[in-house]
């Protein structure tokens, strides 16, 4: 195992690479998607994609990540493909949350475009056709056109394409159904999730429901898909890993904190409350958790998995939400499970939140993409 000092050493070179030469790139789509989302001409459609860029920057910020860890020539197509990726899936998602009288069927419809978004072959769906609201003057056609044309152009991505797709399917059936009918019932998603779930995981089924709706494994696949020498066997190896495992943390993670918000509002539901209590809950996130390190410790280049596993868990576990006495237990088990690397990464996650907090509202000369910046959390 590596000292401390070695740990730390590692996760400064990956943070240099990720602000000096990730980040500023991932600046530049994000203001070109803003922008385009600020063009939408139906009112409805346009504050639902602003908000989803609003409300989910920090996932945005995790999913180019993945990107830290690439070739520099092939660095800034994933960075494109990744931005995009998430982007369609953040909003997806939040359209799809919009009462509807037939969820299931208008969130496979919506999600849909996640998977053209992985195809080399173009196609005319219309996304909206069960939806209320269809005209977006092509913000979602345009997303999926740029995630196509940046995958397209790197050097793996025949090799890792089915794994994505395979993915992007179970994130598809997931969040077709983990919203429920039109009766409020997730009866649906439990049957799914029951099927899907293998025995030899030791998993319950809510928990595999879990790690099919995370987006890592595909984030995880696209930047793998800029290494020229990647086999079929590696490919399978990584979906493996971060399907159910990473997966399954990182979305029980995105429940625990968010579980006051979600079982105060009418009709939603959290996957923490299939456990029985805090203890069972903080007993079955530490069992994840460690399979999630071990699988990590397998893969080729596993210091770089474990960087982005670790800070994953710490962009969660540094929320103020995480100490409340629900889930104060489950995330002392699961920074244990992590090692070292929890130190310095949940340093810079609660320097980030100081920050954010310190800066408070944007001047009014702050430009929209300033404004974005400032607005996350």
């Amino acid at each position: 195992m590596a000292s401390p000092l070695v740990t730390a050493g590692a996760f400064v070179q990956a943070a240099q690479r990720y602000w000096l030469g990730v980040f500023p790139h991932f600046r530049c789509e994000l203001s070109r998607w803003y922008a385009h989302a600020q063009e939408i001409e139906n009112p409805t459609l346009r504050r639902l994609a602003l908000d989803s860029q609003h409300a989910k920057r920090r996932s945005l910020e995790g999913a180019v990540a993945f990107a830290a860890f690439v070739p520099r020539a092939t660095q800034r197509p994933v960075i494109t493909a990744l931005t995009a990726y998430q982007i369609i899936f953040d909003y997806l998602d939040t359209v799809a949350e919009q009462p509807n009288a037939d969820p299931i069927t208008n969130g496979r419809q919506l999600n849909q475009a996640l998977i053209d978004a992985t195809d080399p072959q173009p196609t005319h769906f219309n996304y909206y056709a069960h939806h209320e609201t269809a005209d977006d003057s092509s913000y979602l056609d345009a997303l999926i056109a740029t995630c196509r044309s940046a995958l397209a152009s790197l050097p793996s991505y025949a090799t890792c394409l089915p794994q994505l797709r395979r993915a992007t399917k179970r994130c598809v059936s997931y969040q077709s159904l983990n919203h429920g009918d039109a009766d409020r019932s997730y009866g649906a998603f439990t049957a799914w999730a029951r099927q899907q779930t293998r025995l030899n995981t030791g998993l319950r089924w809510w928990e595999t429901g879990a790690a099919a709706g995370s987006s890592l494994a595909a984030l995880a696949l696209i930047g793998a898909m800029a290494d020229p020498g990647l086999t079929p066997q590696q490919a399978e190896a990584l979906d493996g890993t971060y399907y159910p495992w990473i997966g399954a943390l990182h979305t029980l993670l995105d429940s625990l904190i968010d579980h006051h918000e979600d079982t105060t509002d009418p009709g939603q539901r959290s996957l923490i409350d299939y456990y029985r209590s805090p203890a069972e809950t903080a007993l079955r996130m530490e069992m994840i958790a460690k399979q999630a390190v071990n699988r990590a410790k397998r893969l080729p280049n596993p210091a770089n998995h474990a960087m982005l596993l670790t800070a994953m868990a710490s962009f969660y576990l540094s929320d103020p939400q995480a100490t409340t006495p629900d889930a104060l237990l489950a995330k002392k088990q699961v920074l244990a499970s992590m090692g070292h690397l929890t130190t310095p990464t949940m340093l810079v996650m609660h320097a980030r939140r100081a920050a954010n907090l310190f800066v408070g509202r944007p001047p009014p000369s702050a430009s929209p993409l300033q404004r974005l910046e400032l607005s996350g959390t």
